[in-house]
């Protein structure tokens, strides 16, 4: 698997490893890093479809991804030294919502989850549709 993960059978997958920097005093992940887990998995789901977001952001028409509403649920703690993988499956895409299911799992075991709507906003703050660009990437997904 490549450093950006790969997507089969519709799920982009991303494995990484949880480092001391990721834990708190306990040698738990701090809850907060689920979502940096799961924002890195979004970058690199993206990066994976071609969709090149450093064009995004300082191309004439600049676009950005921000995410509106996340729904979480912290199920089971994950350790020091552990692996890990995020699993980001696309919801089919409506309007200026990018809607997703995140997951952080230690082999077979659910860890964390997340509902995901993120939004598509131009560079004057409004909500725009994608790039066509990014529409026919996502329209390669199998959502």
């Amino acid at each position: 698997m490549s450093l950006e993960g790969c997507i089969t059978n519709g799920v982009h997958r991303l494995p990484l490893r949880v480092y001391y920097e990721d834990t708190d005093f306990s040698g738990l992940v701090y809850h907060t890093n689920y979502l940096k887990f799961c924002e890195r998995a979004r970058s690199d789901f993206m990066r994976v479809l071609g969709v090149d977001q450093n064009a995004m952001l300082n191309g004439e028409d600049r676009t950005y991804i921000v995410i509106r509403k996340m729904n979480c649920e912290f199920l089971k703690p994950a350790r020091f030294d552990e692996v890990l993988e995020v699993e980001t499956v696309v919801k089919p895409q409506n309007g200026v919502r990018l809607e997703m299911t995140q997951r952080v799992l230690r082999g077979e075991q659910v860890l964390f989850s997340a509902d995901v709507m993120a939004v598509i906003v131009g560079g004057n703050g409004r909500p725009r549709r994608p790039t066509a660009a990014m529409r026919a990437a996502l329209a390669r997904f199998p959502s």
